[in-house]
């Protein structure tokens, strides 16, 4: 298990006031890799007491704008998903979902992002892929 990093956590809920609702903990945060996790809740579910799809989603998501925030060209000011393609592979009942996001091409104005998320017994849970824009 990974230990979170506070400092880099309080920065992105900062910066993402949603992340602090999804009760999302930063493990590593730079510019080639960065991990986070979001822990299962009752309240995060949907029947049968599986996370969301919209919660494993909405990490990926968070994931894919923090590798492209690390990756930012100096004249943009920030960045936006425009594409984003899902596979959910397994349900998550119990413990944490943990994401790792890379950056699979980084451009002048795009960067293309890869996520993967995991069980706490290391299962691939689902893998997104995505774009975000750079904003200037």
């Amino acid at each position: 298990m990974t230990d979170i990093d506070l400092d880099a956590t309080r920065r992105v809920h900062e910066l993402m006031p949603y992340t602090h609702l999804l009760g999302l903990e930063v493990e590593r945060f730079d510019a080639e890799e960065v991990r986070a996790r979001i822990g299962w809740a009752a309240e995060r579910c949907t029947s049968n007491g599986v996370l969301h799809g919209g919660v494993l989603m909405s990490l990926a998501d968070s994931l894919g704008a923090m590798v492209a925030f690390a990756n930012l060209p100096a004249d943009a000011t920030g960045t936006t998903t425009v594409s984003s393609a899902t596979n959910f592979l397994r349900g998550v009942s119990s413990g944490a979902v943990h994401g790792t996001s890379r950056a699979l091409h980084k451009g002048r104005t795009t960067i293309v992002a890869d996520t993967e998320l995991f069980d706490d017994a290391g299962r691939l849970v689902g893998r997104v892929t995505q774009t975000q824009l750079f904003l200037r």
